[in-house]
């Protein structure tokens, strides 16, 4: 029987992370994937993927949007969809490959099958060929990721009533995507097929989109997107599903309590996300689930077991690949008696739309319900002379800051290459920067970042520049 010091279960973002980072402590590491294909949902059926499609779409769209003001002229544009695919699945696999060399760099052992826990030491694995294995190791971290989430009247059969995972494989561009949810997910996989010439039908349970983000992020952002067929239903309740020859159908009930029938190519179900533990026989570890099936954690990660951790998607909270990253370095540190550090409200969350949406730390709304004071500095991307020059003035820079000591609480941006521009925020944030840090920064212009040195002098003392 193999022993380690660490088996990592998952070898997803959280999970190959926290590997490598405990091969550089000096730590005999193995890491437990079901899988054939190492990084998890993220590396294969979710971030890298979903963003290949996107930037692939985004170019189409420019091309046949935006090239002429520019004045480029580019004669008939046509999609060739399967090559579209095709670069996807050949990131993947050279993202996928990656993880892989890094395992080896690491001396990391790669176990491929079904982890399940035996009692708190020891885990057998099961291939999906062949005998099942057992091991030990003095600590575990269990990064097992979650699944979509299906509704009961609702369950995918992979070709009209779709995940997320179908979305990315579709044998052709829809004429009309119908997407069940306005969260991050289902705005952009919307977005992909919207900016190649789908009509999207978002349906959304809530009175708004992006309902967890800055409620005025969720405002202009639907805004946006109706420029490219989206279609926005909210405050609308989904009763049923029916397929009919290549046709699906969804009844919903909207606010009035009238009934709406939508008739689409394909409806792709984005409501959320559940923890994934099957078969790991957590009861036989003595590691507790909540109500809601995820795992319980302490502070630090710990499970009731105090020697397997657990981190990511199946502990809940934000489900970020970046989140659960951080977590397995957290987790791998504190086993090893370093003195991790990992601040909650200081994890960034980024929709990738075009314009991009990115936030960190406090909402309005959540600075109203604590009853904490707040002053709002807010900069227009129209005013931007770098986002003029780009042709894209559509969003804005909000910073929140206290009046008394003016620390930034909370940064939300929409517009041109939020994604990497929300960076700033989060380093200013984490070492507790007033909006006048920011402000008194030399920006290099003309630059998309002004913009957040404007939102700053806003919020500093309603002084920016260029507004």
């Amino acid at each position: 029987m193999s022993e380690f010091d660490l088996i990592v279960i998952g070898a997803g973002p959280g999970g190959y992370v926290a590997g490598i980072r405990a091969a550089q402590l000096g730590m005999k590491v193995a890491v437990v994937e079901k899988y054939n294909s190492l990084g998890g949902t993220c590396l294969n059926v979710g971030c890298i993927p979903s963003k290949a499609l996107l930037d692939s779409s985004e170019l189409y769209h420019l091309a046949t949007e935006k090239f002429g003001v520019h004045g480029i002229k580019t004669g008939k544009v046509s999609i060739d969809f399967p090559q579209m695919l095709q670069r996807k699945n050949d990131v993947i696999s050279n993202t996928v490959a990656g993880i892989d060399y890094l395992f080896k760099k690491n001396n990391i052992t790669r176990l491929t099958g079904l982890a399940s826990f035996v009692d708190k030491n020891t885990i057998s694995v099961k291939p999906e060929k062949g005998k099942a294995e057992t091991y030990k190791a003095t600590n575990f971290i269990i990064a097992t990721g979650s699944k979509p989430t299906e509704l009961p009247f609702m369950k995918y059969d992979g070709k009209k009533i779709i995940s997320s995972t179908h979305a990315l494989n579709l044998p052709k561009v829809p004429k009309h995507l119908i997407v069940v949810g306005g969260g991050v997910i289902g705005l952009e996989l919307g977005s992909v097929y919207g900016r190649l010439g789908s009509k999207v039908t978002v349906i959304e349970f809530m009175d708004k989109i992006l309902p967890t983000m800055d409620v005025e992020l969720g405002k202009t952002l639907a805004r946006s997107l109706k420029k490219i067929n989206f279609e926005f239903h909210l405050s609308t309740k989904v009763k049923a599903c029916s397929v009919k020859g290549n046709q699906v159908s969804v009844t919903a009930e909207n606010k009035k309590g009238e009934d709406i029938v939508f008739s689409g190519d394909h409806v792709l179900v984005s409501v959320g996300r559940r923890p994934y533990t099957d078969g790991l026989a957590v009861e036989n570890a003595g590691i507790e689930l909540d109500e809601r099936g995820f795992i319980k954690v302490n502070d630090q990660l710990q499970t009731a077991a105090d020697n397997i951790y657990a981190i990511g998607d199946v502990i809940g909270g934000m489900m970020l690949a970046h989140k659960a990253e951080e977590e397995g370095v957290y987790a791998v540190e504190h086993m090893s008696e370093e003195i991790p550090h990992l601040n909650y409200n200081c994890i960034p969350g980024v929709v990738y739309t075009w314009p991009e949406v990115a936030s960190v730390g406090k909402t309005e709304q959540e600075l109203k319900d604590a009853g904490t004071e707040y002053k709002v500095g807010k900069f227009p991307f129209k005013a931007s002379g770098r986002a003029r020059a780009a042709e894209e003035t559509d969003g804005f820079v909000k910073v929140l800051a206290d009046p008394e000591t003016d620390e930034i609480l909370g940064v939300h941006m929409l517009g041109p290459r939020c994604s990497d521009m929300i960076a700033e925020a989060v380093l200013a944030m984490e070492y507790k920067a007033s909006a006048e840090d920011v402000a008194t920064i030399v920006h290099a212009h003309p630059t998309f970042t002004e913009a957040f040195k404007e939102a700053s002098l806003m919020a500093t003392a309603d002084r920016a520049i260029h507004v």
